[in-house]
């Protein structure tokens, strides 16, 4: 790809929506789940929604990496910088994240904890470098897309002997979190008809492990890129499935993503990461073999076992309605604290704070929307 305005055309985008109008039958709903924040803000940013026939919806799914990150670990990593004096890494989206008592790092920073905003693993390892004489810890957050840059982190920390360095790993997988949403689909949780397959997550790990989505769940998938009328063509593709009754993985996305993925990343994530047997999710509690920790090989730079510490159990924000909207069972206006107490310059909760979350795309692009 060499542009990006072939993806933003005002034309193809009025012919991909005549071609959805059409094609969607009008005695029946599609419910569509985005499982990608990036593809969220797109919806809303370019108004794809308002393209969409009444019958098509799109419900917002648990793909936003800081959203997703549970409070107790937010309480973990300010109560190890505090107990520990240590320098923690992390990046700005989760600085503002609430964690147990309206607590955030960003409040613990101002109070005099050493916490750095950095934009990139490598702006950790700068820092450990400079400083010889101080435990520098980077929080490592994210799916699939940003595993990668942390295994090549801890390459470089143990090739040149950085002892001072090591990291809080946080890292989700995709494929669980989505089995998780589907099983818990129907009368108790949400409907849906149809999965839009997340982007950068698709290149990494190609399209192959949502084969279980149509074999054991019936459902269609389809891989689609960021821009608009990439997510147009994707709701296209899945509307044919549905009305064909086919249930099969699709990739509107080839322009980036194969059905093997990326093999060199996933060697680097396989040759310092394991699975943990657990691990808890904001709204979807704890999931067998969702995450990922630093394997026996690489322990001496896992900051859990470094800086051991025990924290009260966490408690959430009253009233925050974050956990049901990364379960795609509401939408962020259905939450009381939306637009009132819960701005993007007082959040009460992760969906509003992070550059993916579905309450700052709401804000930031739909507020005024009617809710009807």
């Amino acid at each position: 790809m060499k542009f990006i305005d072939e993806f933003r055309d005002r034309d193809l985008a009025r012919g991909l929506a005549t071609a959805i109008a059409q094609e969607a039958a009008r005695d029946r709903s599609y419910r569509l789940m985005e499982f990608c924040g990036g593809h969220t803000h797109a919806i809303f940013r370019y108004g794809v929604q308002d393209l969409m026939p009444a019958q098509v919806r799109f419900v917002h799914g648990p793909g936003c990496p800081v959203c997703v990150l549970p409070t107790a670990r937010l309480d973990l990593a300010i109560a190890m910088t505090e107990r520990h004096g240590l320098t923690l890494c992390t990046y700005a989206d989760l600085m503002r994240v609430p964690a147990s008592n309206r607590h955030s790092l960003l409040k613990a920073k101002a109070a005099g904890a050493d916490i750095r905003m950095v934009y990139s693993t490598q702006d950790a390892l700068a820092i450990a470098r400079a400083n010889p004489g101080r435990q520098v810890v980077f929080f490592a957050i994210g799916f699939e897309t940003t595993t990668p840059p942390t295994a090549v982190a801890l390459k470089q920390a143990r090739a040149e002997g950085l002892g001072n360095f090591s990291v809080f790993c946080n890292h989700v997988l995709t494929p669980p979190a989505m089995r998780a949403i589907l099983e818990t689909a129907g009368p108790e949780g949400i409907a849906i008809d149809g999965i839009l397959g997340p982007s950068h997550v698709s290149t990494v790990i190609g399209s192959a492990p949502y084969d279980f989505v149509p074999r054991d769940f019936g459902k269609p998938l389809v891989i689609a890129g960021f821009e608009p009328l990439d997510v147009m063509q994707a709701t296209l593709m899945l509307i044919r499935q549905i009305n064909a009754g086919r249930a099969e993985v699709e990739n509107q996305y080839s322009r980036a993503v194969t059905p093997e993925g990326n093999r060199k990343a996933q060697a680097l994530m396989a040759e310092v990461l394991t699975l943990r047997d657990t691990f808890e999710w904001r709204g979807l509690g704890f999931l067998p073999d969702s995450a990922q920790r630093l394997n026996e090989a690489f322990a001496d730079f896992d900051a859990e076992q470094r800086f051991r510490v025990a924290v009260p159990p966490s408690c959430e924000v009253k009233g925050c309605e974050c956990p049901a909207v990364l379960r795609g069972i509401k939408e962020p206006a259905d939450c009381r604290l939306f637009g009132t107490v819960c701005t993007p310059d007082n959040p009460m909760g992760s969906c509003m704070v992070s550059s993916e979350g579905a309450c700052a795309a709401y804000w930031s692009y739909g507020r005024f929307r009617d809710a009807a």
